[in-house]
């Protein structure tokens, strides 16, 4: 089982000693990058929970450069230290609180010789940001969020002295020097000294500036006492000389008293500080605050995705500018020459300084893109190369990533339109759906420019041509306007040849191919339009090619068609539901296709082709279909309802948990096997099958973590006891489609489930489908009046599509 995905930009990164390596916070791990190449070398596995916090202890003299100690907090309420050369675990403390923030001062203030003395002596005492709700009662506004101070010396750490309670708890900046930390708090920042000497006895004294916005993010400067904070609207104030009457020793305090009642320019209040100055360029939230290490220049970054750097007497910058992605933190390494900046995109990217310039990228899978709420679950951002493991996602910068999920690292990204795009830009493209070929040849795209006072709308098809050296693709063909002014719903590749289906709310489909397929060279080649089809005017929801590629089947809204895709002929009509269909997948080779409708019933169904029938369905509200290409097994994303998981019987079996996958065999109803998910909601699915000796699975969650795992084995992934037969039953749902109409069709057709094998008969598609339409049980057979109009017409051999 492969788990990846997982966001890198939950926590600040840290750098080993010799910066040769990057520990990032990885979800419930601490994954270590190097720095030379970018690619993951090891991690650290142990907490249960999200990884909050990471410190790598720092080494005091050249020859400590090699030791690979870190220390990490986790929301799981321990604390753990590491040796992450090994890795291993050397020590666990339980702090019996979720921690959201921890920082060790003594690590940066005491010269370090790695032993257990200092521990046993006491003063390794680390102040935590926790979160204690069991003085919380419900509906009361005590504070959760508290400010505590730990013995590191002991394996049970106990309550702990309370500096500080806030509503929520909140991340502690602590000074590169260890004298002074921090938290920031609406428009206040709380500073404390940290007592000499580490003794758990002795009191911090604490300060606190204000100001008229919200802050932020703040940083401390590393030899001086003068602070930097970034506020909500853009600007960065600059605090000198905090501190020197309620921080400072007795012979100090003596020296500034003469200078107390001075003005003191830009300080509010009673402030302790001698000057504040306010430096505005941001148009955004400030988020990145960080000096260099001798104090001269603070960078500083936002929501822009433009890092700036500030010079600190004259207030000149320069920037680093197009980033591409609101930016969240700044990270030096002990090596002066190179940094990082963590971006909102799930990318770390690794400066030469002082240039700026990136080096590398560390590239996790990018979020999905703000969809507009009248795209909201139509569209289909995530297509997935079977042979490869390789999966296409829409990201938020009108791009196309490649991902390999089987090594868990980007490969690269396609700009799909040509925009300036800007972090924080209002959306005025939306890319609607990304699917690839099966063997992962050719992508398609669609896009909608959203119209503007109500002019506008341009939909464009767009097909790309792989590039097997650069390890991407290259624009092939734009097509405007595919389907007039209507929007595209669905796009389909045939399973062995150049040709593809596109389907359109406003009425038809139209069958593209490729003119490589007519002898033409891969430098000329381009798709043309082969055929145009539509079916009394309906919308067209969805398509999906045969398995040998011999039928395409199109849902035109609610009802399910037939056609043959080289001659255009419509072949017959498969069944109605009640709602419109919004997938449509072939059960690999075989005669079965599995249908799902969403609004506002929800409905998985399953046909059997050879027989126009229907053989079985659930009122399950489905995410994604997926399908085995050599065999009649599919599996299906459902969501399920909350009315289903707040059951008390199945409470234990979710979990939090608010989706299953589900496999089967294309003729049977019950379910093979059942894994209960998390972020099933968005979430995609799909069989990998380049290794022809294993059949995998991959689920993408709607956050975009992912697992691959293989179906068949009890081993890799947890299944879940959900019983099947209490999904077909849900209060929420209730029967739907045909079911409603004539009811569970299994609870009648038993005989014939048991003999399927011996019933079954190999799909071949009819250019005639009167001559078979009334064969079967007559228990299959729709309404009278419903039969004989499909059947009247499909004597009269009338030809509803047309041929461009």
């Amino acid at each position: 089982m492969i788990r990846g995905g997982r966001s890198y930009v939950t926590s600040p990164p840290s750098f080993s000693n010799d910066a040769k390596r990057l520990l990032v916070c990885t979800g419930n791990t601490v994954s270590v990058f190097s720095a030379a190449t970018g690619l993951q070398i090891t991690s650290l596995e142990g907490h249960t929970a999200l990884v909050t916090t990471l410190i790598v202890v720092p080494a005091s003299t050249p020859a400590q450069k090699i030791l690979c100690y870190c220390w990490t907090a986790s929301l799981d309420g321990t604390i753990r230290h590491w040796d992450f050369s090994g890795p291993e675990l050397l020590k666990t403390i339980d702090a019996q609180l979720p921690i959201y923030s921890m920082v060790i001062p003594s690590l940066l203030s005491e010269p370090q010789q790695i032993d257990k003395r200092r521990e046993l002596s006491g003063k390794l005492v680390a102040f935590v940001s926790v979160e204690d709700i069991s003085v919380v009662n419900e509906g009361s506004k005590e504070l959760r969020g508290h400010i505590r101070r730990f013995n590191l010396a002991k394996p049970r750490v106990p309550r702990g002295d309370t500096l500080k309670e806030t509503a929520e708890p909140e991340s502690i900046v602590i000074s590169p020097s260890g004298e002074f930390f921090g938290i920031r708090h609406k428009c206040k920042i709380h500073i404390w000294d940290v007592p000499s000497g580490g003794s758990r006895h002795a009191v911090s004294r604490k300060m606190t500036l204000h100001h008229t916005k919200v802050i932020n993010a703040f940083a401390f400067h590393p030899t001086e006492r003068v602070i930097a904070a970034g506020d909500v609207t853009g600007r960065v104030l600059i605090w000198r000389g905090f501190g020197n009457r309620k921080l400072a020793l007795g012979n100090q305090k003596k020296k500034v008293r003469a200078t107390v009642d001075l003005d003191n320019p830009g300080v509010r209040g009673e402030d302790d500080t001698e000057s504040c100055t306010t430096w505005h360029w941001h148009s955004a939230e400030v988020n990145v605050l960080n000096f260099s290490s001798d104090g001269a220049y603070l960078y500083s970054g936002g929501r822009e995705g433009v890092l700036v750097v500030w010079q600190l007497d004259t207030g000149k910058k320069k920037f680093l500018p197009r980033i591409g992605s609101p930016l969240l933190y700044f990270v030096w390494s002990p090596d002066p020459t190179l940094s990082s900046v963590v971006c909102a995109d799930n990318q770390i990217h690794l400066l030469k300084m002082p240039s700026m310039e990136i080096l590398r990228t560390i590239s996790g899978i990018k979020p999905p893109p703000s969809l507009p709420r009248m795209y909201e679950g139509l569209a289909s951002t995530v297509a997935f190369d079977r042979s490869s493991g390789i999966a296409a996602l829409c990201t938020e910068n009108y791009c196309v990533q490649l991902y390999n999920l089987l090594n868990d690292r980007g490969i690269s990204e396609i700009q799909v339109c040509e925009r300036n795009h800007q972090p924080g830009d209002e959306i005025t493209v939306v890319v609607t759906a990304v699917a690839l070929s099966l063997d992962g040849s050719v992508m398609s795209t669609t896009e909608v420019k959203l119209p503007e006072d109500g002019i506008g709308g341009l939909v464009s098809l767009k097909f790309w041509a792989s590039e097997p050296d650069s390890k991407t693709f290259t624009l092939s063909t734009i097509v405007y306007e595919p389907h007039r002014d209507a929007r595209v719903s669905a796009i389909a590749f045939h399973p062995t040849r150049s040709m593809a289906v596109s389907t359109s709310f406003g009425g038809d489909f139209k069958i593209w191919v490729c003119n490589s397929d007519k002898k033409q060279t891969d430098k000329d080649s381009s798709w043309i339009c082969h055929a145009v089809g539509s079916y009394k005017k309906k919308p067209m929801t969805a398509a999906a090619f045969s398995g040998d590629g011999t039928v395409l089947a199109v849902a035109a809204e609610n009802v399910i068609t037939l056609w043959n895709p080289d001659k255009n002929i419509l072949l017959s009509v498969l069944g109605t539901t009640l709602t419109p269909v919004t997938k449509l997948c072939f059960a690999g080779k075989s005669e079965f296709l599995v249908s799902a409708s969403h609004f506002p019933r929800p409905e998985l169904s399953v046909w059997n082709t050879s027989k126009l029938s229907l053989s079985w369905s659930y009122g399950l509200r489905i995410e994604a279909v997926t399908s085995a290409v050599d065999s009649s097994a599919f599996a299906v994303l459902a969501v399920i309802p909350k009315s289903f998981k707040t059951d008390e019987s199945n409470e234990n079996i979710f979990r939090g948990r608010d989706g299953a996958i589900l496999l089967f065999n294309g003729s049977d109803p019950k379910p093979v096997s059942i894994w209960t998910v998390i972020k099933a909601k968005g979430g995609s699915i799909s069989f990998l099958e380049g290794d022809k000796s294993q059949l995998r699975l991959a689920y993408v969650s709607g956050s975009r973590e992912y697992v691959v795992f293989d179906p068949n084995s009890d081993e890799s992934h947890e299944r879940s006891a959900v019983d099947y037969d209490s999904l077909t039953g849900l209060e929420e749902t209730g029967d739907a489609g045909y079911t409603s109409l004539y009811g569970q069709l299994p609870d009648y057709d038993k005989k014939r489930m048991e003999d399927v094998d011996s019933l079954a008969t190999p799909f071949i598609s009819s250019e005639r489908p009167w001559e078979t339409i009334f064969s079967g049980s007559t228990l299959n057979f729709p309404p009278l009046q419903k039969l004989c109009a499909e059947f009247f017409e499909s004597l009269m051999e009338k030809r509803t599509a047309v041929v461009e």
